[in-house]
């Protein structure tokens, strides 16, 4: 079943226009990668979903619903989440962020949702009154995987869950995507690091702001645009 469509979006910053005519699908149970190199409009794409950008032109719709129009909060609360390159806010310690991310939620729902999020990354529950600031990029990505989490979304929008890691701790973070993934979740992550890759079903190449290639995994890795013009291979 189509969780997230995409049909013709336009969007950008005032007069910029970024992107043009965009076509994409997230199926139910799927984790699709949307690759391209910087300035593509990967950023834009996942903020235009999420509704911090608007949709000028096209439909977005989740689960049939079409929540182009709709506010930030709205579209969160039928079950989107998305997780910056950022992903935390380093001046709240490691338990406001997850709480921060599940604000909709019951404290006693919020409590017992967190617990499980820190048998799941044990470093974080040792520090859990420690500003988010005090941790490592690795930990603070671990943090923002966390606090989105919390909310367990029927979609995961990521931003270059890589960006400014090491290569040891984009190893880590593929490692917890992939229990998220085995436990059901739907994602959608931006990201121009080939090691990615293998977590996808499906991806888009997306180029200038325009999808310029889609297909299943195998199609991607095959191409020689995504090799060449991305990952230098």
């Amino acid at each position: 079943m189509t969780l997230l469509a995409l049909k013709g979006v336009e969007s950008g910053y005032g007069p910029m226009q970024i992107l043009w005519g965009i076509d994409l699908e997230v199926h139910e149970g799927e984790t699709v990668i949307l690759l391209g190199a910087n300035s593509a409009g990967k950023t834009t794409l996942l903020r235009t979903i999420i509704g911090v950008l608007p949709c000028v032109a096209g439909t977005i719709t989740l689960g049939g619903e079409h929540i182009e129009k709709l506010p930030p909060d709205q579209r969160i609360r039928r079950g989107i989440a998305f997780m910056s390159e950022l992903g935390v806010f380093p001046d709240l310690s490691i338990e406001e962020n997850i709480r921060l991310g599940g604000y909709f939620l019951s404290g006693a729902e919020v409590r017992r949702r967190s617990q499980r999020l820190y048998e799941l990354f044990p470093a974080l529950s040792e520090r859990r009154r420690s500003l988010a600031a005090s941790l490592s990029g690795g930990q603070r990505k671990m943090l923002g995987i966390a606090k989105v989490l919390v909310s367990e979304p029927k979609l995961l929008l990521m931003d270059e869950p890589s960006s400014g890691l090491a290569p040891v701790f984009v190893k880590q973070v593929i490692e917890v995507l992939k229990v998220a993934i085995t436990g059901g979740m739907t994602l959608l992550i931006a990201e121009q690091n080939v090691a990615f890759l293998p977590l996808a079903d499906r991806g888009y190449l997306l180029d200038g702001g325009r999808v310029r290639l889609s297909g299943a995994r195998a199609e991607l890795e095959a191409s020689d645009a995504v090799h060449e013009a991305y990952f230098g291979l």
